[in-house]
């Protein structure tokens, strides 16, 4: 019976004469990641010039200035981060406020959070919403209760207050003067009711400054 050659030997990734350790013949680009996906340490796509990137409990958040802010949604979105979940400002006093957005990618199951900073004195930042039809809302909101203006907002009006209601009152600076101007309904203070030992000293209930009492009894 004839000899039978020998099964040639399967070539595995980076045996290949000339081929450095680790790398996969043939001469092809590497594989795109999967939309929403990382590489490395970014995400797959570039963020823009100065965007700064940073990870905590395994979320990944960008930070841009307010000129990047659009392309950084276009970048996101084009990547597969196609839902919007939600956007708001934090007050971060004495000279900013930031604004934030949530957004998932459905394929990956990805979660990117990005964020800017605008200037108190002129809170001005571009609207989403031509990127995010949702971010209508989220911007109404964010105008009314920090007082951030969206340029290019298709109706930046005010969603949840009353008509005539002046002030932002998410703001930190805002008066919370109900607390004060009403009688609170719950408990009563010691000697408040009229029964029992006399009242302590009464304090200002929080959002209230010290002097806000003296200034309206004046």
């Amino acid at each position: 019976m004839p000899d039978l050659p020998e099964s040639p030997t399967p070539a595995t990734p980076g045996s290949e004469p000339g081929s450095e350790p680790g790398s996969v013949s043939g001469s092809g680009p590497a594989p795109k990641p999967a939309p929403g996906s990382m590489s490395g340490s970014a995400l797959g796509f570039a963020y823009g010039e100065g965007a700064r990137v940073s990870e905590s409990f395994g979320q990944i958040t960008v930070d841009v200035d307010p000129d990047g802010w659009l392309g950084l949604l276009e970048s996101a979105r084009a990547e597969g981060y196609e839902f919007f979940d939600w956007l708001t400002a934090v007050d971060e006093p004495p000279d900013a406020f930031a604004v934030v957005a949530h957004l998932f990618a459905p394929v990956s199951r990805a979660h990117l959070l990005l964020r800017t900073r605008v200037s108190r004195a002129d809170p001005r930042l571009p609207s989403a919403v031509g990127v995010f039809r949702g971010a209508d809302w989220h911007e109404r909101e964010t105008f009314e209760m920090f007082g951030v203006v969206f340029e290019g907002h298709p109706n930046l009006v005010p969603l949840l207050l009353p008509e005539g209601f002046e002030g932002f009152p998410l703001r930190k600076d805002f008066v919370l003067a109900a607390r004060v101007a009403k009688a609170w309904p719950g408990a009563k203070e010691p000697g408040e009711s009229g029964h029992g030992s006399p009242s302590r000293r009464k304090t200002l209930p929080p959002g209230v400054p010290a002097d806000w009492g003296r200034e309206r009894d004046d």
